[in-house]
């Protein structure tokens, strides 16, 4: 999924600018590159969509305020300098370009990136390095809005209770480094599916490389695995949803779960803030969310979800 423009700040204070997608913007001994240390987040461009002080019509940036509010968390967990205005005015310009440079397209995927920047001397406060790429939706993640997906399940090899009072191992924290998601993500293609669903080393649910899982156990119940000491990231667009659908007359919990209770359940679901909640139509080869219910329900809980 090339990027269709890049809006980048080489170090904290200075003002956006934007690149040329082929023009590069992080030096060769930042620790991003060099060691994965940063974090970021994904979101979306959406035109003539809902979200944090939009007008009918405009080009708004969907659940905005709790994907800063995320970032800066994942940034304090890395003792990082956090800049939620900063990063509100780098997607602010790409919203911009975007909509004048792409005006037909009604929504694209949008990654913001932020590196510890160039090595300082210790002591001295690391000077970030903030990107924000802006791409089309790929055709895969429309796909999987209309059809749905298959997923296979594979062992994280801990314990649920592993990142229990050790903050190092920066469970929940959005980090740069996802050479494991994406290494799980190749090898649930090698075995036929759309994507991977990690379990604890006792069975227990956790999460997917770059998405919650979610389930109708029984009507008007959505549930998903609570956080804690299990490490998974917290999802933007879970808890938008879990909101939604309390409004509209769901009950929504956080539990524990199992690969038993997805394939008992009247619907399956992996979501995301890009692709948002996309329905798991087979689980390790065999098919599931195959109640009469659950391509209206899907429907349902894509649109509380903003998709």
């Amino acid at each position: 999924m090339p990027a269709l423009l890049v809006v980048a700040v080489s170090a904290e204070g200075r003002a956006p600018a934007v690149v040329g997608v082929d023009e590069p913007v992080v030096a060769a001994d930042d620790l991003g590159l060099t060691r994965g240390d940063g974090c970021f987040e994904g979101l979306r461009l959406v035109r003539g969509g809902s979200g944090d002080a939009a007008s009918e019509g405009a080009v708004t940036v969907p659940n905005l305020s709790a994907h800063l509010a995320r970032l800066q968390r994942s940034a304090r967990s890395l003792e990082l300098p956090d800049d939620a205005a900063g990063w509100a005015r780098l997607l602010d310009v790409a919203a911009r370009e975007w909509a004048t440079g792409f005006p037909d397209d009604d929504e694209a995927a949008v990654k913001l990136s932020v590196t510890r920047g160039r090595p300082v001397p210790a002591g001295q406060v690391p000077r970030p390095t903030a990107v924000v790429t802006v791409s089309a939706m790929d055709a895969g993640s429309l796909r999987a809005r209309r059809e749905g997906i298959a997923v296979a399940s594979m062992t994280r090899g801990y314990g649920p209770e592993s990142f229990a009072d050790a903050p190092w191992l920066l469970g929940g924290v959005k980090t740069l480094s996802y050479a494991i998601h994406t290494a799980a993500q190749r090898e649930a293609a090698r075995r036929g599916a759309d994507d991977a669903l990690f379990t604890a080393a006792d069975g227990a649910l956790l999460e997917a490389p770059t998405a919650s899982v979610l389930w109708v156990p029984e009507p008007g119940l959505l549930r998903t695995v609570a956080q804690g000491a299990n490490g998974i990231l917290g999802s933007t667009t879970q808890h938008l949803l879990f909101d939604s659908a309390r409004r509209a007359g769901w009950r929504a919990e956080e539990a524990s779960g199992t690969l038993a209770d997805l394939r008992a359940a009247q619907l399956v679901l992996l979501t995301s803030a890009v692709r948002g909640p996309v329905r798991v139509v087979q689980l390790d080869g065999e098919p599931v969310s195959q109640h009469p219910s659950a391509a209206g329900l899907t429907a349902e809980l894509q649109a509380l979800a903003g998709f």
